[in-house]
């Protein structure tokens, strides 16, 4: 049913999860009603928005007036919480992955089905303005038929540099709790993209790497060849490189018959001229009297507002789920593949 004014609750107040709530907070017609996090830390850090907190997502469920809830918890508490969401009528937009395995996401999947509500995974990735610049390239023909296809997702991961420590949460190095490591938490969106431009996948190919000695993979290459297309593709993903943003290893590369591409062409050559950029561009939005362009300046944090917005959007105007639940499914098979190769 649609909705002029949705009211929400952002279920998990860790660094996504706070993203999440900002974003919302600058949409119109939404209205962040309440948060819930079992930290009191975290609670604290979002009390100068005036929401109304609670140290249980069950309590603000069944407390508050909702239409939505935005779901960022550790990978294993997901399914419990989109159940309990689920049966309460609540629409859920859910941070990636959408479970630990192929298998816990087939029953979440059915479980949202069965109530009849609305749910969209948070792939922000496939919204990097250079991301949806080689998506056009390659739907309009300028790289012919394409043959092979690269990607690389080299980060830090949970595990900090030196210049900015945090700590790490027990349940990210833990496989029971996790899921994985590099390949489920990185590897997820490099897999999302190329499945959403190159139709079904299937695994050929899987190495995971432990340099780190963690408990967890560190690093994961995966080679997947298109069923339909032909197309073979290339995933690299790791938490090994000790980066700092705006210093970013993230690309994909489509040779084909016609020539080569890569999101290399569309992004910024320096973020922070980038950032300067958009500062001013916003600057003069304002004194036109226009809206912002929320987080523009960061470039790529700018995706997590507009995946959010399409969710809201469809919500409101009842249109089709910008991220249909199927090809979600399919990720988290390739994943699960990938594994147990």
């Amino acid at each position: 049913m649609p909705f002029s004014l949705l009211n929400v609750g952002v279920i998990g107040l860790g660094n996504m999860g706070k993203l999440h709530l900002l974003n919302a907070l600058h949409m119109d017609d939404i209205r962040v009603v309440a948060a819930a996090d079992k930290s009191e830390g975290n609670r604290k850090s979002v009390e100068k928005y005036h929401l109304k907190t609670y140290d249980d997502y069950t309590k603000l469920i069944d407390a508050e007036e909702l239409d939505a809830v935005i779901v960022s918890l550790p990978n294993f508490l997901k399914k419990e919480c989109i159940f309990y969401a689920a049966e309460k009528n609540l629409d859920i937009f859910l941070e990636k992955p959408v479970a630990l395995n192929y298998d816990e996401a087939k029953e979440i999947v059915q479980k949202v089905e069965k109530e009849n509500v609305r749910m969209t995974v948070g792939v922000n990735y496939r919204y990097y303005p250079c991301v949806q610049e080689l998506k056009n390239s390659f739907d309009e023909g300028r790289i012919g038929d394409a043959v092979i296809a690269t990607s690389d997702l080299i980060l830090s991961g949970p595990l900090s540099h030196g210049k900015i420590p945090w700590p790490v949460p027990e349940w990210w190095l833990n496989k029971d709790t996790a899921g994985g490591g590099a390949l489920i938490d990185l590897g997820y969106h490099l897999i999302d993209i190329l499945s959403w431009m190159f139709g079904d996948l299937d695994v050929t190919y899987s190495n995971l790497g432990y340099r780190l000695n963690l408990p967890v993979e560190d690093s994961a290459t995966v080679v997947l060849k298109s069923r339909t297309q032909g197309i073979t593709c290339l995933v690299n993903a790791g938490w090994f490189s000790k980066s700092v943003f705006p210093d970013f290893n993230f690309r994909i590369n489509i040779h084909g018959t016609g020539g080569y591409d890569s999101t290399d062409n569309y992004s910024p050559r320096d973020l922070r001229v980038h950032a300067v950029k958009a500062g001013m561009q916003n600057i003069f939005r304002r004194i036109i009297f226009k809206k912002p362009r929320y987080l523009d300046y960061t470039y790529y944090y700018s995706s997590y507002y507009e995946i959010l917005d399409l969710f809201f959007e469809a919500l409101k105007h009842g249109t089709e789920n910008p991220i249909p639940l199927k090809k979600e499914l399919d990720v988290i098979r390739l994943i699960d593949t990938a594994y147990n190769q």
